[in-house]
């Protein structure tokens, strides 16, 4: 991978901000027209109305990013699943995580979308980062004479601990999975080393198998026990010491390694997954799901020697500015932001910079982005205009939202086109998914995308789910993290997240307490 985004140092994106000023479209543009706004059933407009009616749920309303908050969204979404199917489907349901489908973006934890998953037996529970840039699932991890892991600065990591598991067994050196054989210290056990793009960040250990413990998502959701690998992470660098990804990293790739791989192996799903990505920092996560007969798509251009999720784009529109330009792009769900090399990244920049009609930032040493522009005490948004990337199948890929709103003192803000320079390497990072559901069809070999409400379910006839074997700066200092997997490795913004009132806000102070207890599951 390109050196060049080693180093490369992230601003907080500000989702507080992106919620509260995000109503309007892209443009911002004030409307006549008669609307509708629609809030999710746990949502703060919706509870000051059922107050002042007098109407309360059984057990209060649950927290936002609580563990009971999850859990209900997560149902609800269940009970929608079935409604839409009817009472279920003749092949395999998808699958899901046992503790629920929902994901999480947390700000202080990388800006990654975080879920709840569970393993061994008994079942320990961990919130691990959703990647689809790397393959392997790994957990921080306590052995019987291991050295003790070094933790996160927070401390905020736990453990998963072989030994206390029973249905734990290391994976051996004559396997097939693993790599590194000829640095097999002992036959009975196989090490890993991943190393990842972000600068000095690594994780190494050995290669256990346990039980995943999934849901399906049918009319009857059952629990299921599926065996899968995993790194018992003893020795965590870079990044993974400065609060991302603290309690493990969850690897979506195309390998065989990845769940998503093992899981179709095994007959239990199709080779496909689907995330979506709510502008409110609340996704889901399916496998098996092959998405909708009307989602876009397109082939995935995938290079056997390093094998990502790869698409091939032929042309993008900037408002109304068309133009053609191939070059292939890797979609990261652990990147937060975009890169993009030229001339990729003058044509998008400079074009969007063309037709926004507002004052330029000055430059700033601070802030990675280019093209920034002043927002005035009065203004929420300005016009922007749309960007549209074609693919060569002419499938329209649209942005719902390309940029971020940062506070670089108290009482301003800027909008910046969110999109970092790269030498080389283009990347769609999770921003330019945002407001999307995204499906990772392997077994089909195409991406599939739709503009979509993350709580609401797909009614549009549904692919058929048939398994392959089967019938002022504050002096707080983060830096990006992009944990994009690779063989061959190679000043921190200091600008403060904007904070109001919004659950976006609470969604991050919250979350953290998810990792500081132990969630148990009951079956």
């Amino acid at each position: 991978m390109s050196s060049q985004l080693h180093n490369t140092l992230l601003l907080l994106p500000l989702f507080a901000a992106a919620a509260a000023l995000g109503r309007g479209g892209a443009g911002g543009a004030a409307s006549t027209a008669p609307s509708l706004e629609f809030h999710h059933r746990f949502s703060a407009p919706l509870r000051r109305w059922a107050e002042a009616r007098g109407r309360a749920l059984p057990g209060g309303w649950p927290a936002p990013g609580s563990a009971a908050y999850v859990a209900a969204l997560a149902g609800h979404d269940r009970h929608r699943a079935v409604s839409a199917a009817g009472g279920g489907s003749s092949g395999a349901p998808p699958l899901t995580f046992a503790e629920g489908n929902a994901t999480l973006k947390v700000s202080n934890l990388g800006f990654l979308h975080y879920a709840l998953v569970t393993v061994g037996t008994p079942g320990q529970t961990f919130m691990v980062a959703l990647d689809t840039g790397s393959d392997l699932f790994w957990l921080p991890c306590q052995c019987d004479g291991c050295t003790p892991p070094a933790t996160a600065a927070s401390g905020s990591a736990t453990f998963y601990i072989p030994g206390m598991s029973s249905t734990s067994k290391a994976v051996p050196c004559n396997s097939n999975f693993c790599d590194l054989q000829k640095e097999c210290s002992t036959a009975l056990q196989c090490p890993y080393k991943m190393v990842y793009v972000s600068a000095g960040t690594s994780s190494s250990g050995f290669l256990v198998e346990d039980v995943l413990y999934l849901s399906t998502e049918n009319a009857h959701p059952q629990i299921l026990k599926a065996q899968i690998m995993l790194g018992c992470g003893q020795n965590q660098t870079g990044s993974f010491l400065d609060d991302a990804a603290p309690n493990g990293l969850f690897g979506l790739g195309i390998d065989e390694v990845s769940v998503p791989s093992i899981l179709a192996q095994k007959g239990l799903t199709s080779n496909s997954f689907s995330m979506c990505f709510g502008r409110d920092g609340i996704g889901r996560i399916s496998f098996g799901d092959q998405g909708s007969s009307d989602q876009e798509e397109t082939p995935l251009d995938i290079n056997q020697q390093h094998p990502t999720y790869a698409i091939t784009i032929s042309g993008i529109t900037i408002g109304n500015k068309p133009t053609d330009l191939d070059f292939i792009t890797i979609f990261d769900t652990g990147t937060s932001f975009t890169y993009l090399a030229d001339p990729a990244y003058t044509y998008i920049t400079q074009s969007f910079h063309a037709q926004v009609q507002a004052n330029r930032h000055a430059a700033d040493s601070r802030i990675p982005f280019e093209y920034c522009y002043d927002l005035s005490s009065s203004e929420a948004r300005f016009p922007i205009p749309d960007i549209i990337l074609r693919t060569v199948t002419g499938s329209l890929f649209p942005v719902i939202d390309p940029g971020q709103v940062i506070s670089i003192q108290e009482h301003e803000y800027v909008y910046c086109l969110a999109i970092v320079k790269s030498r080389k390497l283009n990347i769609i990072g999770q921003n330019f998914m945002t407001g999307l559901r995204v499906v990772f069809d392997r077994e089909r070999k195409i991406l599939g995308w739709k503009k979509f409400n993350c709580y609401d379910t797909d009614s549009s006839n549904p692919l058929s789910i048939n398994s392959r074997n089967s019938s002022g700066f504050s002096s707080s200092t983060t830096e990006n993290y992009s944990p994009q997997e690779t063989r061959n490795p190679g000043g921190a913004s200091q600008l403060r997240p904007l904070n109001n009132s919004s659950p976006a806000a609470l969604y991050d102070s919250l979350l953290m307490m998810l990792i500081l207890v132990h969630l148990a599951i009951m079956f």
